[in-house]
């Protein structure tokens, strides 16, 4: 997954704020019987869109869809899913595009819902046109926007009840992280990377969110004050330096090889307190960029990498 713009990995959230948490991933491969999918709640609507039956065919084109849509027991109905969904290993991965949609490729899946992050190339209104209905999952700004997506995708595949128990275990799950984190004097400062191109994401964006939930300052946000670069800014290695920030947490490990030694060998980066204390942390890129049920399990590792740090 590449990351090397903010732009591309705007996109990539959108497209697609983490390994599931023992009971989400119980959820995310083991429907429950309560949330059985039931053809007597059918029709529904979800915004504009009325599904009058249950889809058996669902084409999802978000990685965190899919995510999503395995995690509430709709993994059944799902028969392809793009070529950046990954996760769970068994989802029905195909060539078809998240990034440049193409609806002659998806109408050939014979779809009875198709699930897209955002409208590139006007793809709903020619997915429209043909009659498939759609249904948008942009990328979340905050966890309610992730538990909203989960609840709508629960309604329109019938799935309401399965829904309702991820986003309750997330809640309840997030909940008792936040309940751990230390109260310090000083917050521990951060930078988190999004490529070796030195691109980060502040405080208000999705992923900036999370780190504000384990108790951790940004030091990118007076970067994009005016927000300007959508939250996604690129900062030079001095900034970096001179803000001389804590922690640094990688989320370009599997697309860019990049790690705690590479980091060290940056010229001017030894004297960095996240460098020194060897406070560098390495994240799963994909569970990095996603807003599904696993960003429980990113909490979960921000936490715990920083339980240690001093007051």
């Amino acid at each position: 997954m590449s990351r090397r713009t903010p732009r591309l990995f705007a996109a990539t959230l959108a497209v697609a704020a983490l390994t599931l948490g023992a009971c989400a991933e119980k959820a995310a491969e083991t429907p429950t019987a309560s949330g059985s999918p039931s053809a007597a709640a059918f029709p529904v609507t979800v915004g504009s869109l009325t599904l009058e039956q249950r889809p058996e065919k669902i084409v999802s084109l978000s990685p965190t869809a899919t995510e999503m849509l395995f995690a509430i027991g709709a993994g059944p109905q799902v028969t392809a899913v793009d070529d950046q969904s990954n996760f769970p290993a068994d989802a029905p991965k195909t060539d078809l595009s998240g990034y440049q949609p193409n609806a002659e490729s998806i109408a050939g899946k014979n779809p009875d819902l198709v699930v897209l992050a955002n409208d590139t190339n006007k793809i709903v209104d020619q997915l429209t046109a043909l009659k498939i209905p759609v249904y948008l999952t942009p990328a979340a700004q905050t966890l309610d926007d992730s538990y909203q997506q989960l609840t709508e995708l629960g309604t329109l595949t019938g799935n309401t009840t399965a829904a309702a128990d991820v986003v309750q275990r997330m809640k309840d799950d997030i909940a008792k992280i936040v309940a751990e984190v230390p109260q310090r004097v000083q917050a521990p400062t951060y930078f988190h990377e999004l490529g070796p191109e030195l691109y980060t994401a502040t405080s208000k964006t999705f992923i900036g969110s999370i780190y504000t939930l384990a108790g951790l300052e940004n030091i990118a946000d007076p970067a994009d004050a005016d927000g300007k670069n959508g939250g996604y800014p690129q900062l030079s290695q001095e900034v970096i330096v001179k803000a001389n920030p804590d922690f640094v947490f990688l989320s370009d490990v599997k697309c860019c090889q990049q790690s705690a030694d590479t980091v060290k060998a940056r010229s001017g980066w030894s004297g960095i307190n996240a460098v020194k204390n060897d406070q560098i942390v390495p994240l799963d890129d994909d569970i990095a960029s996603r807003w599904g049920p696993r960003v429980v399990d990113l909490l979960r590792v921000i936490v715990d990498a920083t339980a240690k740090a001093s007051e």
